[in-house]
């Protein structure tokens, strides 16, 4: 046909669509573009278009009366007429009235363009060669098909900052609802805790709806406020005890003569008289050290303080490889003997027993000493409740376990 109409039949003409009708009026890209792949990228990038979901199935059943899969290219013919009942029925009997409003939201945003007959009917002639068809004109979803997967990608990237955020914002709540408990029990004399713990119960009940981006910033920068002070007020007690146990373990060590320290101090007293016997099980045990039978020391003489951090560090060095991050801290620490005790056999009763009698810090000292030598164990879960036992009644400390690890390492 000579001459295309721009002017719908009996309805009026806005800017809009006039705007859309010169777009139609350009060439086709050569390589035209798969309808299927048009829709899926169109789905992605609906909201940016003001396109609807319903909108989209009205436009899938227009597109599916289009027999090839490439749209454009070698195909110029990209006219579709099909009545309004045909359609209806494609959309699995959708109103004539619902169809009809939502194909004017296509034709409106401009990926639909009407082509009207001179009486407003749908059809398709043929003059010799030349096919002259009036429908709904597909063209626009190849022309601006390139702007469809560039809005497409922009809403991916959004959809996946978005998601990254909010599962940052969680292991954050998680973090910080953990370090609350932590400091709880470390430094009771702080009033944070309380304040922390309510932060993150109500950063988990905000998480249960669909949070804007906003949101989950604002919520992001509380979150990280508080981690910091968290963390302030535990590495300054951390250092303060290391400090301490820095210069009692040392005046300790100047003033022992014995030649060797035993791996695990587990003596008890005997009932008559309060002199110090071992236990069968203990004399026995690969961890002992080999002259542990000739000492003739006292309790008090075995016991020794919480020893620093950094000379546990130094001296167990399995448990590294079941740590994702490097242990910094003292519940660092804690968190890798919770990984590292099933995989050695240790029942939760007995790790239970172990942090109630010794403290989770000294509990996870005795695991990850007891890793460095576990395949002359026969029993750790056993070995452990009898080092509870021992010190449910104050006669266990974990200092000469390291010191005998330490002293291995140096022969």
């Amino acid at each position: 046909m000579d001459y295309t109409p721009v002017t719908p039949f009996r309805r009026t003409i806005d800017a809009a669509i006039l705007k859309h009708q010169a777009a139609t009026q350009e060439d086709l890209p050569p390589a035209g573009a798969n309808k299927w792949e048009v829709l899926r990228e169109l789905a992605a990038a609906r909201v940016a278009f003001g396109l609807s979901d319903r909108d989209l199935t009205v436009l899938q059943a227009l597109v599916s009366f289009h027999q090839a899969t490439i749209l454009g290219g070698n195909d110029s013919e990209l006219i579709v007429h099909p009545s309004n009942k045909a359609i209806c029925e494609r959309l699995n009997g959708m109103p004539c009235s619902t169809m009809r409003r939502h194909l004017s939201n296509l034709v409106q945003t401009g990926f639909v363009v009407r082509r009207d007959s001179p009486n407003g009917k749908r059809y398709a002639r043929r003059y010799g060669d030349e096919k002259v068809a009036f429908g709904f004109d597909l063209s626009p979803l190849v022309r601006r098909f390139q702007e469809v997967c560039e809005a497409a990608e922009t809403v991916r990237a959004a959809e996946e900052r978005y998601k990254r955020l909010r599962a940052t914002v969680s292991l954050m709540r998680r973090d910080l609802a953990g370090l609350a408990e932590y400091g709880r029990s470390l430094r009771p004399d702080q009033g944070v805790w309380d304040q922390f713990s309510d932060l993150a119960a109500l950063t988990a009940r905000d998480l249960r709806r669909k949070l804007e981006m906003e949101d989950l910033r604002r919520i992001e920068d509380a979150l990280g406020s508080a981690l910091d002070h968290a963390r302030s007020l535990l590495d300054g007690c951390e250092t303060e005890n290391m400090s301490t146990n820095d210069a009692v373990s040392e005046q300790h060590y100047q003033n022992s003569n014995k030649d060797s320290y035993d791996l695990e101090p587990r003596l008890e007293k005997a009932r008559d008289g309060g002199a110090v016997r071992e236990t069968p099980e203990v004399a026995n045990s690969p961890l002992c050290s080999e002259d542990e039978g000739n000492s003739t020391a006292t309790i008090d003489d075995q016991l020794m303080p919480n020893i620093p951090l950094g000379l546990v560090l130094a001296s167990c060095q399995e448990f590294k490889a079941y740590s994702e991050q490097p242990v910094r801290h003292w519940h660092d620490l804690v968190r890798v003997a919770d990984v590292v005790r099933p995989m050695m056999g240790i029942s939760p009763s007995a790790w239970d027993e172990a942090k109630r009698y010794m403290g989770p810090e000294e509990a996870s000292v005795v695991i990850v000493a007891m890793l460095e030598r576990f395949a002359d164990i026969r029993s750790p879960g056993g070995y452990l409740r009898t080092l509870s036992s021992k010190a449910a009644i104050g006669e266990f400390s974990c200092g000469p376990m390291i010191m005998a690890l330490m002293r291995r390492d140096a022969a």
